[in-house]
């Protein structure tokens, strides 16, 4: 018991410079707290089995990527504002049950989190305004939205086994996903990057990772590559990989010494590094990719919405959600940021 007591001082004492975030300190003792308890998977391709598709174990496979996908980003729907029977069922939903349901985070600085500042820490950041946004043009309120905060692992099952019309989570468009979820065209684009301590000698994603503990979530398409890439020779001598179920969890393990340095979205490491001084972004961004509304396969007349939903957005609103939420982390300039332009539809039915 003192060993732990010992590393949540530790903890703390490094979350005591969170500057401008400082609030959020609390979000992440409470994350140490149960992370504490979670079970941290062991290192290789093989600790990811056995909570993939459906399943709610903290590890996941690797999908077989579809060897005839090429540019997943584009595989989706032409625009449309006709209702089909999707968007017809959600309408019919009657007093409070009259929402929207929708996947989110609701621990991502700057994308889907609760602010203590706010007296009623309501879910607010880039991808929550796009929420509200295509509430608004489904249901006439932006308000009209019931949130559910899934973790990294589970915004597939919550969308395959109906516990939400769609999912709004920093989700990478890829072909592996595509066999089971349909997606809306981009919405932001990203790619791969190392988050370590500013004190580490990893440079970012090279030999420096060598025999170094790197943490990657469940689920998440950072897994699914260095899974692909330590199978393939490619990772870094003696490296191993470990898995958390939500994204965040790595930052505490980070925190904690317990892994050497974490592969995410570059998005998604720079508001962590916002979060804690004691961590950085290394190297540059090793991959190209592109975050999605993720809805279900079927749900063809939601697919349609949503991407005429977006190219509104795109021309009047996305700026705007960009320019509060995210500039401080990835800087004014929004143009490495913006989704291809024009969207490219590929998918006929």
């Amino acid at each position: 018991m003192g060993g732990v007591t010992m590393r949540v001082r530790r903890v703390r004492a490094g979350l005591r410079g969170w500057g401008g975030v400082g609030a959020m300190a609390g979000l992440c003792a409470l994350a140490l707290a149960l992370v504490l308890l979670l079970p941290w998977t062991g290192s290789g391709p093989a600790a990811g089995a056995g909570a993939g598709r459906g399943g709610r174990g903290v590890a996941s496979g690797t999908p077989a990527a579809d060897a005839t996908c090429t540019d997943p980003e584009k595989q989706t729907l032409a625009p449309s504002s006709a209702d089909g029977t999707t968007i017809a069922a959600i309408k019919a939903r009657q007093g409070e049950k009259r929402k929207l349901i929708v996947g989110v985070d609701q621990n991502s600085y700057r994308w889907g989190y609760r602010d203590p500042n706010n007296s009623v820490a309501e879910l607010e950041g880039f991808d929550i305004d796009l929420v509200h946004r295509i509430a608004q043009d489904i249901l006439g309120d932006p308000k009209a939205v019931q949130f559910k905060a899934i973790p990294t692992n589970q915004r597939v099952p919550a969308i395959q086994e109906g516990r939400v019309d769609m999912v709004v989570r920093t989700m990478t468009i890829s072909c592996a996903r595509l066999g089971d979820v349909a997606f809306s065209a981009p919405y932001f684009k990203t790619g791969q990057q190392v988050l370590a301590p500013k004190s580490s000698s990893v440079d970012g994603y090279d030999a420096t990772l060598a025999k170094k503990k790197i943490c990657a979530a469940a689920g998440s398409t950072a897994y699914t590559r260095l899974a692909d890439d330590q199978k393939a020779g490619k990772l870094a001598a003696g490296a191993t990989i470990a898995t958390v179920p939500n994204q965040l969890d790595c930052l505490v393990r980070l925190q904690l010494g317990e892994a050497d340095a974490v592969v995410t979205d570059g998005a998604l490491a720079a508001s962590q590094a916002a979060q804690d001084p004691t961590v950085e972004l290394k190297g540059a961004p090793f991959t190209t990719e592109y975050y999605g509304v993720a809805m279900k396969s079927d749900a063809s007349d939601l697919v349609r919405r949503v991407n005429q939903i977006l190219v509104a957005y795109s021309a009047n609103g996305w700026q705007a959600s960009y320019d509060k939420w995210l500039s401080a982390t990835l800087g004014g300039d929004a143009a490495t940021s913006r989704p291809p332009a024009p969207p490219q539809y590929l998918r006929t039915s």
